[in-house]
């Protein structure tokens, strides 16, 4: 089964208090399920990787074999597909994770999208993080 995986991290201050989203959705854009949580302080772009395993996480629930990662963090797009380099030291250990996370699919692709192109998933994330106050 493939689905959409939607996924965005923020924090308020880089770092500061951050939060995920991740929103699973058939490629009708039927929405299966979504997942939002505040993680700690954090850096935008720790979010964003915690974001998307949560998303390849949440997806695996669905019974996903095929993934189609979308994402609004243009760096961590290029990380995975192999474009830019991973030299913070934070976000080794996350891309690791995120590698590993995914060998468990048939098939999985990343794309990039504009912030207004993933729209839930900000609101999921801008959700948590006013809910704390």
């Amino acid at each position: 089964m493939k689905v959409v995986v939607n996924v965005d991290g923020g924090a308020r201050g880089n770092p500061g208090p951050a939060a995920i989203g991740a929103v699973v959705s058939t490629p009708d854009g039927e929405v299966l399920a979504e997942r939002s949580e505040r993680i700690g302080v954090a850096t935008n772009n720790v979010a964003e990787y915690r974001a998307l395993l949560a998303g390849i996480e949440l997806a695996a629930e669905q019974g996903a074999t095929e993934l189609e990662l979308v994402g609004d963090s243009e760096l961590v797009v290029k990380q995975l597909r192999g474009e830019y380099r991973v030299k913070d030291a934070g976000l080794k250990p996350l891309y690791a994770e995120v590698r590993s996370a995914l060998e468990d699919f048939a098939s999985w692709s990343i794309r990039h999208v504009r912030r207004e192109h993933n729209k839930r998933a900000d609101q999921l994330v801008n959700e948590a993080l006013d809910a704390a106050g």
